[in-house]
């Protein structure tokens, strides 16, 4: 990216954040799919991820690493966010009577099955874990974030992404199915739809 880039970003440039955006909206779009699970919901996470560093974009160090990790490090807290107000939706939900049951036609087709049992299986393996596991998993094993870059986008210290990815991993490894066991160093731990699992180029880290 130009030399300028994180000025321009500072001063609110719009042409600036188009950059940033294209650059990576794609990275934020597949940890907000890792950490909801749910394709909406990532899209908005994205839109209220770039939405947060727009009125954080004094905060930008006018040198340094990759703008990358910070704004991993806001959608973290945008899904986390995101969750809460889920979970206080259902709880209003749970309280009113249920629905008429109404047939979905369209889980016949083969595809949407498979995406379903997917989704399902990756649910239930990364529910069993908690906030902060879950949140590790996808910053260093699916983001390909080394510990002290998580560390930063977390505010936490390495040693505290270090050992909660090891708790991670050694739970995973009893949930996931044959075969499907996390893997370690970079490689990903549970599948997801492949457009969101497979690594995209996500534009050039500026160095400045």
């Amino acid at each position: 990216m130009e030399p300028n880039l994180r000025a321009r970003l500072r001063a609110g440039d719009p042409d600036a954040f188009g950059v940033l955006f294209d650059g990576y909206a794609r990275a934020v779009y597949n940890l907000g799919f890792r950490l909801t699970g749910n394709w909406s919901a990532a899209e908005e996470v994205v839109s209220l991820t770039f939405l947060e560093a727009w009125r954080l974009r004094g905060r930008i160090d006018p040198g340094g690493e990759s703008l990358r990790p910070w704004l991993l490090g806001i959608a973290v807290n945008v899904s986390r966010n995101l969750a809460r107000a889920a979970r206080r939706h259902q709880a209003a939900l749970s309280r009113l009577p249920p629905p008429p049951l109404v047939p979905d036609f369209a889980e016949e087709l083969a595809g949407r099955l498979d995406d379903q049992a997917r989704l399902r299986e990756a649910a239930k393996a990364l529910g069993a874990l908690r906030d902060g596991e879950r949140e590790v998993i996808v910053l260093c094993v699916w983001s390909e974030l080394d510990y002290a870059t998580a560390a930063r986008a977390l505010g936490v210290p390495a040693g505290t992404v270090r050992s909660r990815l090891s708790r991670a991993r050694r739970k995973l490894s009893k949930l996931a199915p044959a075969g499907r066991e996390p893997a370690g160093g970079r490689e990903q731990v549970l599948g997801d739809r492949e457009n969101a699992a497979r690594p995209e180029p996500e534009g050039t880290d500026e160095r400045q």
